[in-house]
């Protein structure tokens, strides 16, 4: 029986799709910044014989939090069980569990377990606790049904692609421009304004006026999570018409002669606004080729400019 100061609660959701393929897609944890909203990146930890620890950048009621997670895997009967190992505040403590059934019909009821309670039973926090489970169940329910129902759809709309360039010079020097966003303004010609925020767990919140080939600017905000010297991964939150998701990741690799940058993109496109934005003629590919377009744009004169940075700071010679 739960204490009065823990709370149990229960979502659910039918979705048309095999169990199978259901527990698959919740248990492999890369799908999760793709398929559930609140899910920023998510990391393995340490993992074993159907046991696995996971840490988790996700917002809450609209904030940033990191926690890391215990998880238990039955692919058998279909069920995760997860407990939280370090929660974030106001979470005391929090476990729960997902149930993927099957039913006659060849779908898949899922149920979303939790049990909570708050740091010092504190009843503000608890009401906080209670709305941000709430709020981020319903959503990832709601986004795991139409990610996996769309799935043959989603083959077309969905894809991925990189931008690299080699840089003659340090790897702290280029990692530092791409992290220190809030210099962007300055050091990027296609950043018109830029509002950075960063807590002390590592997550970035970059919210950003972008120029376009036009002259006009669209908005857009990402949280970003940094792995000092190695690797900047971040999920778009305020997204452009045409985008019905996209993540991304910055990578900094060593290399003989320096070290190789690179700046990957996965998208996923929203087709219901393509003819708003491209015409009533365009097509799904007509709009992946805008879209890789005007990212690998972005994203590679970013590239060049840290190279070029980070070549001037060691003092390196033009290389073709």
């Amino acid at each position: 029986m739960p204490t009065v100061d823990q709370r149990e609660c229960e979502h659910e959701v039918t979705i048309a799709a095999p169990a199978a393929v259901v527990y698959r897609m919740i248990a492999e944890v890369e799908n999760w910044p793709r398929i559930f909203p609140p899910t920023i990146h998510v990391d393995q930890v340490t993992t074993g014989d159907r046991e696995e620890r996971i840490r988790i950048w996700a917002t809450a009621n609209g904030e940033p939090k990191s926690w890391v997670s215990r998880r238990t895997l039955d692919p058998d009967r279909s069920r995760i069980r997860f407990q939280q190992e370090v929660s974030a505040p106001p979470v005391a403590a929090m476990r729960g569990e997902w149930i993927i059934e099957p039913d006659r019909a060849g779908n898949s009821r899922v149920r979303l377990l939790h049990g909570y309670r708050a740091i010092d039973d504190d009843p503000k926090s608890l009401a906080w606790i209670d709305a941000a489970v709430d709020r981020n169940s319903r959503a990832e329910l709601t986004a795991l049904r139409g990610n996996i129902e769309s799935a043959v759809a989603a083959t077309e709309s969905t894809f991925s692609f990189e931008d690299s360039v080699v840089v003659h010079g340090g790897a702290d020097d280029v990692y530092d421009f791409v992290n220190e966003a809030d210099r962007w303004v300055e050091r990027l010609p296609h950043v018109a304004s830029v509002r950075f925020e960063q807590t002390e767990q590592g997550v970035q919140t970059l919210e950003m006026d972008t120029k376009t080939k036009d002259g006009s600017t669209h908005r857009t905000m990402s949280y970003r999570v940094v792995f000092p010297g190695e690797r900047i991964v971040y999920k778009q939150v305020t997204l452009p018409k045409l985008l019905a998701l996209h993540t991304g990741v910055w990578t900094f690799t060593p290399t003989d002669g320096g070290v190789l940058a690179s700046s990957r993109h996965t998208v996923v496109l929203n087709t219901d606004n393509i003819p708003s934005i491209l015409g009533d003629t365009a097509t799904t590919a007509d709009a992946r080729d805008y879209v890789r377009n005007a990212l690998s744009t972005n994203s590679s004169a970013t590239l060049e400019l840290a190279k070029a940075y980070a070549e001037d700071r060691a003092g390196a010679p033009a290389v073709e």
